[in-house]
C-alpha cells in the first residue's frame, strides 16, 4: 500500500515537471542568443522527470539506463552544434567558411549569391539564410 502511494506521488512529481519543462521550451524565442545549450539544459529536467517516471512505474533498470545515457547524450549533441554552427561562440568558425570546398553539391550562401547576381537564375536557385538549394531538371530520354 505504502509503495503505490511512493509510486504516485513520484508520477505526479514527474508528470509536473514534465509540464514546467515543456512550458519552458515554449517560452524561448528563436532568436536568443545560445538557445540550443538553453534547450537541452530544459530538457534535462525533462530527463529527470522520466527517471522519476520510470522509477514510479517499477521499471528500474531502464530508469538506471536512461539516467546514465542521458547527459551522454546532451553532451553529444552540444558538443556537436559546437564543432559545426556554432559560430557565435566557437572562434574557429567566425570566421572561417563551413562549407568543404572539395564536395561538389555543396556550395557557401556567398558563392550561390555571386552566381545569381552573374547569370538570372533566380528561378532554378532559392537562397536562404542558412543554406542554399539548388535544383535542375534531367530527362532521361531513352
Amino acid at each position: 500500500m505504502l509503495i503505490e502511494y511512493i509510486q504516485s506521488i513520484l508520477l505526479i512529481i514527474s508528470s509536473i515537471l514534465i509540464i514546467i519543462s515543456a512550458i519552458g521550451v515554449l517560452s524561448l524565442d528563436k532568436d536568443t542568443k545560445n538557445v540550443v545549450y538553453a534547450r537541452i539544459h530544459i530538457f534535462g529536467v525533462f530527463d529527470i522527470a522520466c527517471v522519476l517516471a520510470m522509477i514510479g512505474l517499477g521499471q528500474y533498470l531502464l530508469a538506471i539506463i536512461y539516467f546514465i545515457i542521458a547527459p551522454f547524450t546532451a553532451h553529444a549533441i552540444a558538443n556537436s552544434y559546437y564543432k559545426s554552427e556554432d559560430v557565435k561562440n566557437n572562434l574557429e568558425l567566425l570566421n572561417s567558411d563551413i562549407v568543404e570546398e572539395d564536395n561538389p553539391f555543396i556550395h557557401s550562401k556567398s558563392k550561390i549569391q555571386a552566381l545569381e547576381s552573374e547569370v538570372n537564375i533566380s528561378e532554378k536557385v532559392k537562397v536562404d539564410d542558412r543554406f542554399s538549394v539548388s535544383t535542375f531538371e534531367i530527362n532521361e530520354e531513352e
